[in-house]
């Protein structure tokens, strides 16, 4: 997929079939994301948790839509990134850690079913039932933003004042979103649309205004963090990469023009990781000489030093009457024990409103009538 066609341009959510392979994706996301979540205990392996990820999507994907022509596999390799590190950590099985009890983890994970993207994510504290103090107030914070985001995209909202809101549940909580990270809308066989929502705006950071529009499909990404927000790169290989989709160049060496063959012919436009490569050593050398061509777009390992960073990534479609949860788990919040509570009482009303489509379809004649 070099390029998006003009029937991936017009084809939208109210194309009929499409929705439902958002919404096929997407349970599938969240089926392999509980399974990976069970694997989170002291002294797992990380590297081999995130290959069963990956090898759960792929099974999954065989039991549906077995229509000839109909492309599916990864969106986004399964990511486990813990404590510090913001996301990306999908590290070779030579070059592995382990977790260890007290981490807060951030799984990610991502699927297509015809280009149709689905992305989740969540968080876990490995080993612990109770999590009181800084790591209840990180994770609660990205959670409420996530889903506050949630119930207040619609038609006619701006991302700027999306944006707003991630902050004011941080600023409550005591804690900072995290700089760089966007919300993208997705379109077919585009894990990176144009149309995003920044997770925190600075004098340095900061988008156009945009509306939201019937028939958006939004991957909603948070990531708040103890620290002071900024982040830097870390000195971890980075593994999770996508095909730069334009840029052309004939590699000079036969490993890499057979390591992107292979790119080309698994991940022509979204997201793998080298240890998809069975030869480690090759896949190294030839990430290199792809790197040198701009053959490839990196997704480096960032850190937030000295900190917890908590992750919720949820993917949504933005229909005309109401706002469909493609994929996403619920966090059960009594298990958390924050030193300072969400205090604004118009969040804390967003947050207890039902999301099933009838709820919002009431509170949405209820609005019209009242104007």
């Amino acid at each position: 997929m070099d390029q998006q066609t003009e029937q991936d341009k017009l084809e939208s959510i109210a194309t009929p079939g499409v929705l439902d392979k958002y919404q096929n994706a997407g349970k599938i996301a969240n089926v392999v994301l509980e399974k990976v979540i069970t694997k989170l205990k002291p002294e797992a392996d990380i590297a081999s948790i995130c290959a069963f990820g990956d090898s759960e999507i792929n099974g999954e994907l065989q039991k549906v839509y077995n229509k000839k022509g109909i492309e599916k596999g990864l969106a986004f390799p399964t990511t486990i990134s813990v404590n510090q590190i913001c996301g990306h950590y999908s590290p070779l099985k030579s070059e592995s850690s382990q977790l260890a009890k007290g981490d807060v983890a951030k799984i990610e994970l991502g699927v297509h079913i015809d280009g149709y993207i689905a992305i989740a994510a969540h968080t876990v504290v490995v080993g612990e039932d109770q999590v009181e103090g800084q790591k209840a107030d990180v994770i609660l914070a990205a959670y409420e933003s996530v889903q506050a985001l949630f119930r207040s995209i619609k038609p006619g909202v701006t991302n700027t004042a999306l944006t707003k809101i991630i902050q004011q549940i941080a600023d409550d909580h005591k804690v900072s979103p995290l700089e760089g990270v966007l919300s993208h809308e997705v379109k077919r066989h585009f894990i990176d649309g144009n149309k995003v929502i920044i997770n925190r705006e600075t004098q340095e950071q900061r988008v156009d205004e945009e509306e939201i529009q019937v028939n958006d499909v939004f991957v909603l990404d948070v990531y708040i963090t103890t620290g002071d927000g900024k982040t830097k790169e870390s000195d971890v290989r980075t593994t999770v990469y996508k095909r730069a989709l334009d840029r052309q160049y004939q590699l000079k060496t036969k490993h890499g023009r057979a390591f992107m063959q292979e790119v080309y012919d698994k991940y022509p436009s979204l997201c793998f990781s080298l240890r998809a490569f069975e030869d480690e050593i090759t896949a190294k050398l030839a990430v290199q000489e792809c790197a040198k061509h701009e053959l490839l777009n990196p997704y480096p390992v960032l850190i937030s030093p000295n900190s917890f960073v908590a992750q919720f990534t949820i993917t949504v479609a933005v229909l005309a009457n109401s706002t469909l949860q493609v994929s996403g788990l619920k966090l059960d919040e009594t298990k958390f024990k924050p030193a300072h509570d969400l205090n604004d009482p118009a969040l804390k009303e967003l947050l207890k409103l039902p999301m099933d489509k009838e709820s919002q379809k009431k509170r949405q004649l209820e609005q019209k009538q009242k104007a």
